[in-house]
């Protein structure tokens, strides 16, 4: 997968996926102090989902109009230790093989999924 990881999630998480074989660009040290529109605005040139713990994601994806070759995983996690960050991460990408065109929030036990504007469902 490509993957575009915000500047506060995990690097262990960013190490774990990219050990798995996923392209991760990862804004902390790709683009440090990007405004989360000039992210989105990545996310779309490259063609990667932006993983994210920061819930503005969401509206500003679909006020953008964020096309459907992107996606968005916002992650609303208990997340007690940087490694066990990456493993629950690591597992609930794993779970889906496409994360492109839906904005998606993963809480303890669920997963909530909406189609972005450009993705017609």
């Amino acid at each position: 997968m490509r993957l575009l990881a915000d500047e506060s999630f995990p690097g262990p998480a960013v190490d774990a996926l990219r050990e798995r074989g996923h392209d991760v660009l990862w804004a902390r040290t790709a683009c440090p102090g990007s405004k989360d529109d000039a992210l989105l605005r990545l996310a779309q040139q490259e063609q990667r989902v932006v993983l994210t713990l920061d819930k503005d994601f969401g509206e500003l994806a679909f006020r953008s109009g964020l096309p459907a070759a992107c996606g968005v995983v916002l992650f609303r996690l208990l997340l007690p230790s940087p490694e066990a960050a990456a493993r629950r991460i690591v597992a609930v990408l794993e779970e889906r093989g496409d994360w492109t065109g839906i904005f998606v929030v993963v809480e303890e036990g669920r997963s909530r999924i909406r189609p972005l504007p450009g993705n017609p469902g």
